[in-house]
């Protein structure tokens, strides 16, 4: 449970911030620009989330804003040698069944589209647009935590499910554009 009576600590004003297993990082590190992309990313979901409001694609965007900080606990937790990145009482980790979630709802969504004849320029309407700009920040994430993978262990769960998340709302913002009725669809060369 987080309990914050006080939000400044000053403990960052040297420039480092802490991690779960106490350890500290510089605020510039990978690991640490990996979890404010995705911070960055569930304040683009809420801002869409909010638009959404009072129909029914707002609750799954609040449950995912959930899951982005339980991957931001993931993230803020190193490996230790060996890990298998399992979860327990102390260990918060992204796991199957959160992707797997993600996947049937992706389907969900897809099942009343008709297939794309072209790419879609991320607009249509508003809910659209704001849509498309959460999965632009969620892709950002993914750069950001596949650069950290490069270097250092991930949870190839957290991995599978930022990659899955810009599926998603990708899909997301086709429904929000009617259905993709709405769709703004690219025209290769157009204004040449």
């Amino acid at each position: 449970m987080v309990k914050l009576n006080k939000i400044y600590t000053r403990t960052g004003d040297d420039g480092t911030t802490g991690l779960v297993d106490g350890s500290r990082l510089p605020k510039h590190a990978a690991r640490i620009d990996t979890i404010g992309a995705v911070d960055e990313a569930n304040s683009a979901l809420g801002l869409a989330a909010v638009t959404l409001a009072g129909g029914p694609h707002a609750e799954p965007l609040y449950r995912i804003q959930n899951d982005l900080f339980d991957l931001g606990a993931d993230l803020a937790t190193p490996a230790e040698e060996g890990d298998d990145f399992a979860p327990s009482d102390m260990v918060l980790r992204v796991v199957a069944a959160q992707v797997s979630w993600l996947e049937t709802a992706i389907d969900a969504l897809n099942a009343r589209l008709e297939p794309l004849t072209s790419f879609v320029l991320p607009g249509g309407s508003e809910a659209a647009a704001r849509v498309h700009l959460a999965r632009a920040a969620v892709r950002q994430a993914e750069r950001t935590m596949t650069a950290m993978a490069a270097a250092e262990p991930v949870n190839p769960q957290a991995l599978s499910y930022i990659n899955r998340l810009s599926d998603y709302l990708f899909v997301l913002a086709r429904v929000a554009n009617d259905d993709g009725k709405g769709d703004v669809k690219w025209v290769p060369g157009a204004n040449r």
